[in-house]
């Protein structure tokens, strides 16, 4: 993951209250980490982070 690319995300004011309240330093230092590691948590669980899993292309 040597290329990163940037994207700018709106969220409830409930989710950030959710952020604030319960993952706060638990998942990152700040917002992006935060963010960054729920991604990459609930792209890992299901199975996209995986070879073959479900965002890869079938090999023929």
């Amino acid at each position: 993951m040597s290329d990163m690319r940037k994207a700018l995300v709106a969220l409830p004011d409930e989710i950030w209250a959710i952020i604030d309240r319960d993952l706060g330093d638990t998942m990152g230092k700040g917002y992006s980490d935060t963010i960054r590691s729920i991604v990459l948590a609930w792209l890992s669980e299901n199975g996209y982070l995986v070879k073959g899993g479900k965002g890869h292309a079938k090999e023929k």
